[in-house]
C-alpha cells in the first residue's frame, strides 16, 4: 500500500501524536518514514520592500538556538523510529513555512502518505483543521492522515 510515509512534526504533545502514528502505521507496512520539522522564518514586521528581512539570518543566536530546536524533535523521532524498527530519515527545512516545505519535501523525496497532527485551533474559518493541514491538503497530490 504506502511504501514511503512523511511524518510532519514540531515537537508539539500532539504532533508527538502523529509521530507515533505514523511510525506505528509504517511498521505495520515495512514501509519507510521520512520525518520532517520545519522552522518558519522569522517575522518581524520590519521586511525591506522586496518583502525580505535579515534580521533571521543576521542574527546567528537565533539561527544556531533553531537548529538546536530542531535537532531535539528530529532527534526523538530518530529514537522513536528504531523502537519501532523503522528506516527514517529525519529532515529539518529551515525559513520556509510548514506546509510549502511539507508538499515540497514529499514530492522530492517520493513519499506517498503524508501523516501530520493538526491543533484545529486557529481562526473561525478553519474550525475543523488547522491552516497548514488545509494548505497542505489544497496544495498536495498525495493523501494526508490527520490526527486530532
Amino acid at each position: 500500500m504506502y511504501r514511503h510515509i512523511l511524518i510532519a512534526t514540531d515537537g508539539s504533545e500532539l504532533a508527538g501524536k502523529g509521530v507515533e502514528h505514523g511510525l506505528a502505521l509504517a511498521t505495520r507496512l515495512q514501509a519507510r518514514a521520512t520525518v520532517l520539522t520545519v522552522s518558519e522564518p522569522i517575522n518581524t514586521g520590519f521586511d525591506d520592500g522586496l518583502g525580505w528581512s535579515a534580521v533571521g539570518t543576521s542574527l546567528p543566536e537565533f539561527q544556531a538556538a533553531r537548529a538546536e530546536a530542531a535537532r531535539k524533535v528530529l532527534d526523538a523521532a530518530a529514537a522513536q523510529a528504531a523502537a519501532h524498527g523503522v528506516e527514517a530519515q529525519c529532515l529539518h527545512v529551515a525559513d520556509r513555512y510548514a506546509a510549502e516545505a511539507i508538499v515540497e519535501t514529499t514530492e522530492r523525496q517520493g513519499c506517498d502518505l503524508i501523516v501530520m497532527a493538526s491543533h484545529g485551533r486557529r481562526a473561525l474559518g478553519r474550525l475543523l483543521l488547522g491552516s497548514q493541514t488545509n494548505e497542505v491538503l489544497a496544495r498536495c497530490g498525495v493523501p494526508v492522515l490527520v490526527i486530532r
